[in-house]
């Protein structure tokens, strides 16, 4: 794989660990006042997008294994991509470790505000859980690339969901969701800038095929996919291209003097934008 040099990797792994020392820590005992949850304040758009949105963040057994499979750390790359890799697997943990807090704080939404038991979430969770989840791609520039718009896309939907959640509970643990997010798209959005900066326009047909051929986690794993997301649209808008402007913003800075197929592909990701 073309990755990056080390120490850019490292940059970027260093500059997230910074931001994140900065960040207001929280922890799914202690910090939700769980016991005032109630699940009858919600609307049930608004039920059905905890339901939803549980389950994308519960899938991170299989996000993870995609960058451990893809990045790894033995002897089955060469000594540079070792290095890399090791680098970003700081981060990977890390994100993980934060990603398996959103999923452990909607389960425990879901129990404290009685829409399930505990063991009815973890048993709606089984089947969505076991899907496998991958994604096609050959050049690692676009594990990032298309992270980047995930990451974005989530943070964005969390906030306006918020906004009309009926239960001030769920709207404390999407804000501290969506802070989270935000994190996680910086670094992203410094690694795809990297590869920009670094590898110039031979990374842009890669990031091309991510917006032509993207879908968010799981479209094509939970039965009724674009039924469910419709409708937790017309509670709070759900479109992942809200998050393309996010990437102009990045390709347009990446670079002192941007190329002439630099700017076809800016033009190329605002079309593809949703216009609401």
């Amino acid at each position: 794989m073309n990755v990056l040099p080390a120490q850019d990797m490292a940059d970027a792994v260093g500059k997230y660990f910074a931001t994140a020392a900065q960040a207001r820590e929280w922890n799914v005992e202690t910090t939700m006042d769980w016991a005032a949850a109630d699940a009858g304040r919600l609307t049930e758009g608004q039920l059905s997008a905890v339901e939803f949105i549980t389950i994308i963040e519960d899938h991170l057994p299989g996000y993870f294994s995609l960058y451990t499979g893809n990045f790894p750390v033995d002897d089955s790359v060469e000594p540079e991509q070792y290095e890399h890799n090791r680098e970003l697997y700081h981060f990977t943990v890390r994100w993980a470790a934060e990603e398996d807090t959103h999923a452990r704080a909607l389960t425990r939404y879901q129990a404290a505000s009685g829409m399930r038991d505990e063991a009815g979430v973890r048993k709606a969770l089984i089947e969505p859980g076991q899907g496998r989840f991958e994604l096609p791609f050959d050049h690692p520039v676009q594990y990032f690339a298309y992270a980047l718009v995930q990451e974005k896309a989530t943070q964005i939907y969390y906030q306006q969901l918020r906004a009309v959640a009926g239960d001030p509970v769920l709207a404390d643990v999407l804000t501290r969701l969506s802070r989270d997010e935000a994190r996680h798209f910086t670094f992203m959005a410094d690694v795809v800038a990297a590869y920009l900066r670094v590898q110039g326009d031979a990374v842009l047909d890669p990031i091309r095929e991510v917006i032509a051929d993207f879908r968010m986690p799981l479209a094509g794993t939970i039965r009724g996919y674009w039924r469910w997301a419709l409708k937790i649209a017309d509670t709070a808008r759900y479109d992942h291209t809200d998050a393309y402007e996010h990437l102009i913003k990045v390709m347009n800075r990446a670079v002192d003097t941007p190329s002439e197929r630099l700017g076809e592909l800016v033009g190329f990701v605002d079309a593809c934008r949703t216009i609401a």
